[in-house]
């Protein structure tokens, strides 16, 4: 019979052993980490470069994201080069350090909710004393205390849980490393101070769970009291799909980590894994963008910054061997993108000069009929300047000369 100690690695489950099913799992996970990266990633660039996003709300949203990534990046890429190498082995040590970042970043990003609806409670329902209730101060330390506390509780189960001496075999019947599975290994009594310590995570998550629906019920409260339909519609949409993903991640969470041996099947293990810890960190940001306009708007303006940068980059590069002076060049493209198909293409003498005034021909168009839609006014703030059209319209193209 083996030990703790002479266990140097664990055995996962794998998926299926049919090889070509195994690809299969690999394609599909990979789709949803990558979705989960892009949405995760996108909401952390918006709150990050768009100064008007910087509130409370979004505070903790970048937070969220943040660990949602984390928990996501856990789990799947090891089982992802498991189901592509037709491996099941991970490392002893491996298996230590995922079930401690997995019980961290879970564990505090489950606190985050708590907070965040604690955060809509205040706006709605106590407006007055949110800039009190919700400070900057107050803000970073209820940050700092949900990820002190994930780190506190993933140190106790991992340092609980790997100090029990372990005798049933190496191989866990999930396909990542999960405390539950590794308590199936051990051969001593000691399991049940790790079973004491997940009942009390369990009593802490259900109060915070409590918490959250109390909240909920308070904002649904003060909502219904609205005059206005569509605020109600928005209110509700906004609110029951954060609900339902929080209800997914702990009535699962608590039968994978609380259910009778009894119950327990390779199988059904697996579907309430992937629900808990897969699940949740891909659809949040869904939830939280799909009808948060003033999110659309940042992540629009990040990606016209994005287009322009590249197209910044295309015109300056140096074996263009640009005619024009740097001047002319700098106004022109700050020119919205209307403009900018006119000059692209257009690099030599004459040519670019004439690209010049077609931008502002297109320009005076745009300026008859008015902002257009490629060209919003909170666009136009991020390049810091009242109007493009106004500085390529200004524009005199008897000030470029040609370069020496």
């Amino acid at each position: 019979m083996s030990n703790s100690s002479s266990i140097t690695e664990f055995l996962l489950l794998p998926f299926t052993d049919t090889r070509e099913l195994q690809l299969l799992h690999f394609a599909l996970f990979l789709d949803i980490y990558l979705a989960a990266l892009l949405g995760n990633g996108l909401i952390l660039t918006a709150v990050a470069c768009d100064h008007r996003l910087h509130t409370p709300m979004y505070f903790f949203l970048l937070n969220l994201a943040l660990l949602d990534l984390g928990c996501i990046s856990t789990t799947l890429p090891k089982a992802m080069a498991n189901s592509l190498w037709d491996t099941r082995a991970i490392s002893y040590e491996a298996c230590a350090a995922q079930v401690f970042s997995f019980f961290f970043l879970m564990s505090a990003d489950y606190f985050i909710l708590t907070i965040m609806a604690y955060d809509r409670y205040v706006a709605i329902c106590k407006p007055l004393h949110y800039g009190t209730l919700l400070s900057s101060k107050a803000c970073a330390q209820m940050a700092a205390a949900a990820w002190g506390s994930g780190v506190l509780n993933a140190l106790l189960h991992s340092a609980n849980t790997f100090s029990l001496p372990l005798c049933g075999g190496n191989t866990l019947d999930q396909f990542f490393c999960e405390i539950p599975q590794i308590l199936k290994l051990s051969c001593s009594d000691s399991y049940l101070r790790e079973i004491g310590l997940l009942t009390f995570s369990v009593f802490v998550f259900w109060g915070c769970f409590v918490f959250i629906v109390l909240s909920y019920v308070q904002i649904f409260r003060a909502v219904l009291r609205m005059p206005s339909k569509q605020g109600q519609h928005k209110a509700f949409s906004t609110c029951l799909p954060h609900l339902a993903v929080v209800s997914l991640f702990l009535s699962t969470a608590f039968f994978a980590y609380l259910k009778p041996p009894s119950l327990s099947s390779p199988s059904l293990d697996l579907v309430v894994a992937v629900l808990y810890s897969v699940v949740p960190p891909a659809v949040n940001p869904l939830i939280y963008s799909m009808r948060n306009q003033e999110l659309k708007v940042a992540l629009r303006k990040v990606m016209i910054s994005v287009k322009n940068i590249a197209v910044k980059k295309w015109i300056l590069k140096g074996d263009l061997a640009l005619p024009v002076s740097p001047w002319a060049l700098g106004e022109v493209i700050r020119a919205p993108a209307g403009c900018l198909r006119h000059v692209l293409g257009l690099v030599a003498g004459e040519q670019f000069l004439e690209g010049i005034r077609r931008a502002q021909g297109s320009c005076r168009d745009s300026v008859s009929q008015g902002v257009s839609n490629e060209w919003s006014p909170q666009s136009m703030s991020l390049f810091q300047v009242e109007s493009p059209c106004d500085k390529v319209l200004n524009l005199d193209v008897s000030r470029t000369r040609r370069a020496p």
